[in-house]
């Protein structure tokens, strides 16, 4: 019995490694999730058309994501398998000893800073955009009577808005602490 807890962790464990180096693993959950989305969504219409508009959304999502991954593959000078593990590293402040590995990372870690700094000039219109989109659902239920779903969306569009700025926020600071470790190497 005791032994039960920690199957489950090093299953969860396999689990996230598996979505960490595999797109396939990567596309089924997509459209799995896809599917149900749709599928709550877009009662009223048939079957055929969840699986439909997922395997459109698969698509687009796994095309976004191999070319992001060719071209941190590219510039890190590493493959797909070990630019996973580069990631991996960086998320838990594992320091590579390979110097190999430590000039990879060093080229992943600038491009990915580099990237997040562009991208950190347009947040604040991407913030924008959505608040305005959000109180724009609250306006038309307000208008048409209706205020549930456009309050759940508002509120929806909100935790979305704090949860990418957490996840950038912790996602610069482990690149930063990277960057820092490597310089002292």
């Amino acid at each position: 019995m005791s032994r039960l807890p920690f199957e489950k962790v090093c299953t969860v464990l396999s689990f996230k490694r598996l979505l960490d180096r595999s797109l396939t693993a990567q596309a089924a959950l997509v459209f799995l999730l896809g599917l149900g989305v749709t599928a709550l969504i877009r009662r009223d219409e048939h079957p055929a058309v969840w699986v439909f508009q997922s395997a459109l959304y698969t698509g687009v999502a796994v095309a976004v994501l191999a070319v992001q991954r060719r071209r941190a593959a590219r510039a890190a000078g590493t493959d797909a398998g070990g630019l996973a593990d580069l990631n991996r590293k960086i998320r838990h402040h594992e320091m590579p000893q390979d110097p190999e590995e430590q000039t990879a990372m060093r080229r992943l870690v600038a491009e990915q800073l580099g990237q997040m700094e562009r991208a950190g000039k347009w947040l604040p219109y991407w913030l924008g955009a959505m608040g305005l989109f959000a109180v724009g659902m609250v306006v038309l239920g307000a208008v048409s009577g209706s205020l549930v779903f456009p309050l759940l969306l508002a509120v929806g569009m909100v935790a979305l808005c704090f949860w990418v700025l957490r996840v950038r926020r912790h996602s610069l600071d482990h690149l930063r602490w990277m960057r820092q470790a490597l310089r002292q190497e």
